[in-house]
């Protein structure tokens, strides 16, 4: 890895953090599934003329069903389920539970795909998933807060979308193993628009939201996921996917300290505690601690 791609890694994961501010920012007058649409909408903006540039529009045509399928995954149900989250929790705490992908992942490899871990990595999903619970059992409440959610529904919410991420990964590498990864990029946030379209529409919001939290939601559309998309594939074409997941680990450093900077957010012994559990299992789920043993 350059110092070039270092340096994107860096910016990277403080874009994917950043996101988890502004849709904390925005969800409040949006709501989860207008939000959603506002910010898959402005990232196809940026990304269908890149791919058009690039003469790779034919692929939308050739691979729409699956690619239909990871906008979905990967893109309208797990962005609408962290923007409900964001009504009721810290932007720290949303960013950590985002590590926790790769271990779906893992684990939804070895049960589908039978990529059957070695111990060392099944040790890692036992310890990241204790993490889990751990940050989650303290904090898991039935109360609705000030937006009618609860936080154990935003807790549950975040763990479900992280779900989504492991499924729509794998289903990725079984379906469209060899598309350009900017035709997969694109295609995706056009399906997510496509399929956001109709709900966003009936669930828009009475009062037209504010112009901060317009701001918001053309940063996250615009920077947080159309232009970290053109950085995440540039990284991938350039040091590939096993060094591009690395990203996983900076991001609840940005996502905690983007809280507690704009927020005011506390950042607690317990949650840097749960953190840290989280990531030493993503790390060896991932096989990342393993690898650079073995190198």
């Amino acid at each position: 890895m350059t110092r070039r791609d270092g340096t994107e890694l860096v910016l990277l994961a403080a874009l994917w953090g950043a996101s988890f501010l502004f849709m904390r920012t925005g969800a409040p007058e949006f709501g989860p599934v207008p939000l959603v649409f506002v910010r898959v909408t402005g990232a196809c903006a940026l990304l269908l003329p890149l791919l058009a540039w690039q003469r790779g529009l034919p692929a939308l045509r050739q691979h729409w069903r699956p690619l239909l399928v990871v906008g979905i995954s990967n893109s309208a149900l797990p962005f609408v389920l962290f923007t409900l989250a964001a009504l009721v929790l810290d932007v720290g705490l949303s960013g950590i539970f985002n590590a926790t992908a790769p271990l779906w992942g893992a684990l939804i490899a070895w049960l589908w795909l039978h990529d059957r871990p070695s111990p060392l990595r099944a040790l890692g999903l036992a310890i990241g998933f204790a993490g889990v619970l751990g940050l989650g059992w303290d904090r898991a409440s039935f109360r609705p807060g000030e937006h009618g959610v609860s936080p154990t529904v935003g807790i549950v919410a975040c763990i479900a979308a992280t779900l989504c991420y492991g499924f729509s990964v794998n289903y990725t590498r079984k379906h469209l193993l060899g598309v350009p990864p900017m035709a997969v990029a694109a295609g995706s946030q056009l399906g997510a628009a496509l399929v956001t379209l109709l709900p966003a529409l009936w669930l828009w919001p009475a009062a037209p939201p504010s112009s901060a939290a317009w701001g918001a939601a053309a940063v996250l559309a615009l920077v947080c996921t159309g232009l970290a998309y053109v950085l995440y594939f540039r990284l991938i074409a350039h040091v590939g996917p096993a060094q591009a997941i690395a990203v996983t680990f900076l991001i609840p450093a940005f996502a905690i300290a983007w809280g507690a900077i704009f927020l005011g957010e506390r950042i607690t012994l317990d949650m840097l505690l749960g953190c840290a559990v989280v990531l030493l299992g993503t790390a060896l789920a991932t096989g990342m601690i393993g690898r650079r043993a073995r190198h």
